[in-house]
């Protein structure tokens, strides 16, 4: 048996400022923007040359879903991106103000700095160790 996750569902408040921050400032590709009706679009980004894990950008609706927004988690960091330049990519963080909530430090596992996202959903990038 093989299985692997395809995509998470990240809830968002607006699909096109979601859009603009994840391929502006993080340079993910959009891999699709399809209508589904008048209000529901179907969204998916990922980083840049991934062929891995994918979001699903989902505009948030009800009251319960919008009070999500930002906060999937209950604070604890959400998702883990992994990177093979992490000066690179912690300078792009900088150069596009995003809130670094935890400055570079190297441990055991690789360099990992968390930063939030647009809405607020901590990240982990990182650099795994080169074994």
């Amino acid at each position: 048996m093989k299985q692997q996750l395809a995509q998470i569902a990240l809830v968002v408040r607006d699909y096109d400022e979601a859009i603009e921050f994840y391929t502006k400032k993080l340079h993910f590709d959009l891999i699709e923007d399809t209508p589904m009706s008048e209000s529901k679009r179907w969204v998916v980004v990922a980083p840049a040359g991934s062929d891995g894990c994918r979001l699903l950008l989902a505009k948030a609706v009800t009251g319960e879903q919008k009070s999500r927004v930002g906060n999937q988690t209950g604070g604890r960091v959400f998702l883990f991106l992994y990177t093979d330049n992490f000066d690179r990519d912690y300078q792009n963080l900088l150069e596009h103000n995003i809130t670094i909530v935890r400055r570079p430090s190297v441990e055991p596992y690789g360099t990992v700095a968390v930063f939030e996202d647009l809405y607020g959903n901590l990240w982990d990038m990182i650099e795994p160790e080169k074994k």
